[in-house]
């Protein structure tokens, strides 16, 4: 990795680094966890013969680009960049006061293998339809407020739209078409690369054409860093994203792609105004995922009179807040200060500002017990930040989460490879000692197997039509009947206080029918998977006892466990309903008799709801699809190695058996593999049948 040289390194110092690693521990016993089974996979390379040591490599590259993702979302103005620098030990890495146009995911890789020549820093652009849809249509809200009829705050979009392209325009000059779609890869990382493509700054007309800060940060969409954080044990990605609450939705739409990747969700609140009104839009966001996937970051506690009594109250409202709008359950709530721990990051002690001391020297007393903190001790004040209680947090969830799926599917498929590889060792051992092995011709077995690789991914688009059908169907009718009732209370309220009393009407109810329906298909998804990669595993046993004339003890074949299905993050997204301002009340005013006012509200929700509807059952439902399938296809690819070898296995010389691997004693190969296969079985001593079903070890729910 190329020296990030220029970026403010002030957290690197020992004492830094020391303290840094405090709350790291869930998240060094998964290396440790990861380091341990690298090395079973590398003994098992050594025992491959050439060809299916391929298998083992893919495995030991899943392990060594394992990279879990958090995501870190909240309002303008939260504290969450700042947060973000704390948690990579670098203070003032990424500007924490950005101009608010800027829609920049800036995505931090720490410790990520890199090649060589790879870039340390990315950039890529909006393309020409990203930007023609916010500068023709005014984004998200200019289409709100055409179908709502807000003539007036469409004009303003616009206006101000206008400005922002013409400002754009004069510093890119020609350029700036040539511009979209395009991406800057650097080899270095400095401050002033960031400031070019993520900082817009305060104000343009102060800066000359030759200055460079903000150049691109108008048409910059997402930005990745690749950056070394000692502190950490494992590689991780943090990606901070744009506030949410911005004036044309552009930034929730750009969050909601970045939820997809992460399966972790860091919500950053202002201690001063946690949860407000305004976070309506957060709370929507972050409903749709799994509430082990959330955690909450209370910031700016240095900003309170009286942290030590105010964080139980602000706690309360939270929990409050999101009962009383659906939101997550039982969410980890976690008090703290990136304000605090960057200055105790960049010993910058003395700088703390007196009533950010004092609200200190209160939130020790109450944390701690004590009357008198030490305002030098960084260690002291890095704890009283909240920095390492959330990283315990995100270290439990991501080695109970992605960490335990990786673990357990690695050695899932690793199992797979030593029993195959077992059966070759018995299969040679019989034949150096002499007994007699019929074995199917290498044609005839491929044959055997492509009829099975056949019949698994026919069964499987079989199962999986249906259950997509039946999802499709169930989104269909969830729209259909939140349209009837809506119409119906429509309906009842203009009888009841005719057309001049503005209708009020949630669409939470749709998100839960939705909701709901997409529950339904991720447990029958994880039926069928389960039950054609099982019937799968078993056909490859049974296609074992056909192929060779001699049973193998313990050979048996482990069936994947089922994918994993992402959140459906895009329930969150803003609707028509959702705004109940100006937009609504204008859509309501134009409208003319009780049959307008119905067929008006049915085209708007339709065409409102038509993006989500869409997103769920094509978009979405492609990409689960794919996964399953790819799941598949790669079992029976590793299968068919591993068969196949035993095959060749049977056809070699007696004089090339015995010096297979380099060792000539089979026996001695053979307690190597049965060691090897214990240890990543769990040491399970009840080896399963031939065909059996195998319980699947560590799978999270």
């Amino acid at each position: 990795m190329s020296e990030d040289a220029g970026i403010q390194r002030d957290g690197d110092d020992d004492a830094a680094l020391a303290f840094m690693k405090i709350g790291q521990d869930k998240l060094f016993d998964l290396r440790a966890e990861i380091r341990e089974l690298t090395d079973t996979l590398m003994d098992i390379e050594a025992l491959s013969p050439t060809g299916s040591d391929k298998q083992v490599a893919r495995l030991l590259r899943d392990l060594k680009e394992f990279e879990p993702a958090i995501t870190m979302v909240g309002q303008i103005k939260s504290g969450k960049t700042s947060l973000v620098n704390a948690m990579v030990g670098r203070p003032g890495l990424l500007p924490a006061d950005v101009n608010p146009w800027t829609s920049v995911v800036t995505s931090l890789h720490l410790n990520v293998p890199q090649e060589e020549e790879a870039p340390v820093a990315s950039f890529q652009f909006f393309n020409a339809n990203e930007w023609d849809h916010l500068v023709s249509n005014g984004g998200r809200i200019g289409e709100l407020s055409m179908r709502a009829g807000a003539d007036d705050e469409l004009q303003k979009i616009h206006e101000q739209i206008a400005a922002m392209r013409e400002k754009t325009r004069t510093r890119l000059g020609r350029r700036f078409e040539l511009l979209l779609g395009q991406r800057h890869d650097f080899r270095h990382l400095d401050d002033e690369l960031i400031q070019r493509y993520v900082c817009l700054g305060d104000d343009f007309d102060d800066i000359s054409p030759t200055e460079q800060q903000g150049r691109f940060a108008d048409i910059t969409k997402s930005a990745d860093l690749y950056l070394d954080a000692p502190a950490l044990p494992t590689p991780l990605c943090i990606r901070d994203t744009p506030g949410v609450n911005d004036t044309f939705m552009m930034r929730e739409q750009i969050t909601i792609k970045s939820l997809r990747d992460s399966r972790l969700c860091v919500v950053v609140l202002s201690a001063s105004q946690a949860l407000s009104s305004v976070d309506m839009g957060l709370i929507r966001l972050i409903s749709n995922m799994k509430s082990d996937g959330i955690v909450i970051f209370v910031n700016r506690i240095d900003e309170l009179s009286d942290p030590g009594t105010q964080l139980s109250d602000i706690r309360d409202s939270i929990v409050s807040t999101l009962a009383k709008w659906n939101g997550p359950k039982d969410s980890k709530i976690v008090f703290g200060s990136a304000y605090w721990a960057n200055a105790a990051l960049s010993d910058g002690l003395d700088s703390i500002v007196e009533d950010s001391a004092d609200a200190l020297r209160n939130c020790a007393k109450a944390v701690l017990g004590e009357t008198d903190i030490d305002l030098t001790s960084r260690e002291l004040i890095w704890q009283l930040s909240g920095v390492p209680h959330l990283f315990d947090t995100l270290g439990e969830r991501i080695a109970n989460g992605p960490g335990a799926r990786l673990l357990s599917g690695i050695r899932q498929r690793a199992g797979n490879h030593v029993s195959g590889l077992r059966a070759a060792c018995t299969v040679a051992s019989m034949r150096v000692d002499g007994t007699s092995i019929t074995m199917m011709e290498a044609p005839a077995l491929s044959d055997m197997l492509e009829k099975i690789e056949t019949t698994a991914m026919q069964r499987l688009d079989h199962e999986l039509d249906k259950v997509f059908a039946a999802f499709a169907g169930r989104v269909d009718q969830s729209h259909a009947r939140f349209l009837d009732r809506a119409l119906e209370s429509l309906l009842q309220h203009l009888e009841q206080n005719g057309e001049h009393e503005v209708w009020q009407y949630s669409p939470d109810g749709l998100r839960m029918l939705l909701r709901t329906s997409y529950q339904v298909l991720r447990k029958n998804l994880a039926v069928a998977c389960e039950s054609i990669y099982g019937a799968a595993a078993h056909e490859i046993t049974a296609a074992y006892g056909q192929a060779v004339s001699v049973g193998v003890d313990g050979f048996s074949v482990r069936a994947p466990s089922p994918p994993e299905i992402p959140a459906p993050v895009s329930l969150g997204a803003t609707i028509a309903l959702d705004l109940q301002t100006s937009w609504w009340n204008g859509w309501w005013k134009r409208r003319r008799g009780y049959r307008a006012y119905a067929s008006g509200f049915h085209d708007l929700i339709a065409a409102e709801t038509k993006p989500i509807i869409s997103d769920l059952k094509d978009r979405q439902a492609a990409e689960i699809r794919q996964t399953a399938k790819d799941c598949l296809a790669r079992f029976l690819a590793e299968q068919r190695a591993i068969l196949m070898d035993i095959a060749e296995k049977a056809n070699l010389s007696i004089g090339d058996l015995n010096h297979l691997f380099g060792i000539k004693s089979q026996t001695e190969r053979a307690e190597i593999l049965d060691m090897i296969y214990d240890e990543l079985s769990g040491g399970d001593e009840s080896k399963p049948e031939p065909g059996e079903a195998t319980p699947r070890e560590g799978a999270a729910a």
